[in-house]
């Protein structure tokens, strides 16, 4: 029997321990973690309904076409059976989404069929499949496990430091958001459905870029699902050390300035108390000396970097080399991603140029490691990193020298990232005229018992 590379293995041990540690954090807070709330949607009804049957098409491509309507068929009907039972009992749902529930059944019998049912190659690669399928699904609970974490541990923000460094940039954040409140409920919900859905852009791509695996029974050496999970992993450590809040929470009213448009207008306490200034984005902040202040243990410090820029760049380059309406969707799910970031008042323009340099380092890195440590990747890495590093440091230690000279410090934080996607596409097509060596074939799959 064909054993699970160590490399998997090491990944799934350092996963588990990643997950089990942020328990831990959130018991300490009075709250379940990650593992408690995945654990409790094999029963009660599921967070987001959309995600795991998105995870549950992730596993299905290493399923061949009449496993994947088998798969699919059985995840629907546990779903109409649950509703039903819950109709017949009137049990009422107070939060969650209805459906979900069969998708994750059918996930975990998957794992249970590749212990059980496969062998050798077929148990690898099935169980990849399954693992793919858990590690987006946990991704989204580790995210809302660390945005509580910064909320409860971070209670001063630097939010004035990057709002002064921002004029560098001429504060987009305040020109978008007066556009998209302009443009009324059609433009904001617009907005907020894209930026919304990314997750299940995200999966799009990735399905296309893993549509030969069940024929090849192998993954690509780099796939957009890597990136993604990445950028999930590190991103909300750079908001432990940069907790920043955003300019609708720390200038403005907080989600109270959209509750008159949203169509999905959360439910959440008011923010106002705690605003420096509840200016956003009708007035420009004036600049001055700024410093960290206090904010509540509610709203998450999730803008430093921009993660939804990052996420939507990832999405932007692996559409690259797909067919015509998925680049197009690709650029347009940037563009419009950009937007929301800064239209809704949730980022600063300088987080979504700090998410652009993050995903390029990211995307270098996870590259190199492929080429088995090139030497070009590992140049680029590091100065993507030293970029990052720079930019994060200019923003704390000289925002009132990059405020009073914005003709001189915007274009070049603007350069700044520029010379990191031109280091980054030259590299790309140098590597592409000299491909990586190739991996030797994995061992002809042995026949399945089912």
């Amino acid at each position: 029997m064909r054993r699970i590379p160590r490399l998997w293995a090491a990944v799934g041990v350092v996963a588990l321990g990643f997950l089990i540690a942020l328990e831990f954090a959130a018991r300490r807070y009075g709250l379940p973690g990650p593992l408690t709330n995945q654990a409790r949607e094999v029963i009660f009804a599921p967070k987001s309904g959309g995600l795991l049957y998105a995870g549950m098409a992730l596993m299905m491509v290493v399923l061949n076409w009449r496993q994947r309507f088998i798969s699919l068929g059985v995840a629907v009907g546990i779903d109409l059976v649950i509703v039903a039972v819950r109709w017949v009992f009137d049990l009422k749902i107070t939060e969650g989404h209805p459906y979900g529930t069969g998708a994750l059944w059918v996930i975990l019998a998957h794992a249970v069929i590749a212990f059980t049912r496969r062998t050798g190659g077929e148990r690898v690669l099935l169980l990849k499949g399954v693992g793919l399928a858990l590690l987006l699904v946990a991704g989204r609970k580790t995210g809302d496990t660390w945005l509580l974490i910064t909320s409860k541990t971070r209670p001063t923000v630097l939010d004035q430091y990057v709002a002064t460094a921002d004029h560098a940039l001429g504060n987009p954040s305040w020109l978008v958001g007066r556009i998209v409140t302009a443009s009324g409920p059609v433009g904001f919900n617009l907005l907020d459905f894209v930026y919304g859905q990314l997750a299940v852009a995200a999966v799009i791509a990735a399905l296309y870029q893993l549509r030969n695996v069940a024929t090849e029974r192998r993954f690509p050496r780099h796939h957009l699902v890597r990136t993604f999970l990445v950028i999930g992993l590190l991103g909300p450590a750079i908001y432990m050390i940069y907790p920043v809040v955003g300019p609708l929470y720390a200038y403005g009213t907080g989600n109270a300035h959209w509750a008159d448009v949203s169509f999905w207008a959360p439910e959440s306490p008011p923010t106002t108390p705690w605003a420096v200034a509840t200016i956003w984005p009708d007035t420009m902040p004036s600049i001055s000396t700024p410093q960290p202040f206090s904010f509540d243990e509610i709203t998450p410090r999730n803008c430093m970097p921009s993660l939804h820029t990052a996420w939507a760049t990832a999405i932007f380059l692996h559409t690259r080399k797909s067919p015509r309406a998925l680049r197009w969707a690709g650029t347009v799910w940037l563009v419009a991603t950009l937007a929301a970031t800064l239209g809704f008042g949730y980022h600063y323009g300088a987080d979504l140029i700090a998410g652009v340099v993050f995903t390029l380092t990211i995307e270098a890195g996870l590259r190199t490691y492929d080429r088995g440590r090139d030497r070009t990747g590992l140049r680029l890495t590091a100065y993507g990193a030293t970029v990052f590093t720079a930019l994060l440091l200019s923003y704390r230690f000289l925002s009132v020298e990059l405020a009073e000279h914005p003709w001189v410090s915007g274009p070049l934080l603007l350069l700044a990232m520029a010379s990191v996607i031109y280091a980054y596409v030259q590299t790309l097509a140098a590597w592409e005229r000299t491909p990586a060596p190739v991996k030797q074939p994995e061992p002809e799959p042995e026949p399945e018992l089912i």
